[in-house]
């Protein structure tokens, strides 16, 4: 496998994690709320859907959500403990992001030097990396069945037979993004590889022709 056609993959499989993941933090499709308005005959819309700094209720309605200027002294324990899940959320993934962009230069610096102990070093950077994004979206899979169990708790089964929950295109993005920094990772390490194999082969030529 050529070298160059390992590096493009792997610049390419970088880029698109570091935008998927931006595209997931910075839209509002994380989690949505579909509400069977069949028997509703208000002209309120009771969907929603939520991003990680913000709900949209309806189809003009939105707040955002008081992940750090909430008072405390208000919230119930469970209230508490959710708003702390969410905290971790809001700091873990953009976290993430930027860690992505020096990930981004460093593989870059890396493959220009062809070093294959750089390109190690760029690979096991990235599959750091990758060990935040899914910290964060895995928290945020805890924190929504929580908040949903929570919400189960207080309606009636009645009206939940009318809802119906799901996660979004936001969520799946993120998804994606750790996918593909682990796919980076990868690429690194068997770009490192063929390197290492290319200095003994080099080697064992010069040798014989001593």
């Amino acid at each position: 496998m050529r070298y160059g056609l390992v590096i493009l993959a792997a610049g390419f499989t970088a880029l698109l994690s570091f935008s998927l993941l931006a595209l997931a933090i910075g839209t509002d499709y994380w989690y949505i709320i579909d509400v069977n308005t069949a028997n509703h005959t208000g002209p309120d819309d009771l969907s929603s859907h939520s991003g990680l700094w913000r709900i949209i209720e309806g189809a003009n309605s939105s707040s955002f959500i008081p992940t750090f200027t909430a008072n405390m002294s208000s919230l119930s324990e469970t209230e508490r403990h959710l708003l702390g899940l969410h905290k971790v959320v809001v700091i873990v993934l953009p976290l993430s992001l930027v860690l992505l962009v020096f990930g981004w230069i460093f593989g870059l610096v890396s493959s220009l030097a062809c070093s294959p102990s750089l390109l190690a070093g760029a690979a096991s950077y990235f599959l750091f990396c990758s060990l935040f994004t899914l910290t964060g979206v895995s928290i945020y899979i805890k924190y929504s069945n929580q908040a949903m169990d929570e919400f189960q708790r207080i309606v009636s089964p009645e009206n939940l037979a009318n809802v119906d929950v799901s996660f979004g295109w936001s969520f799946a993005s993120a998804w994606l993004s750790y996918s593909l920094e682990v796919a980076t990772g990868l690429l690194l390490m068997l770009a490192a590889r063929i390197i290492q194999m290319k200095g003994r082969y080099d080697s064992g030529v010069a040798i014989a022709m001593l």
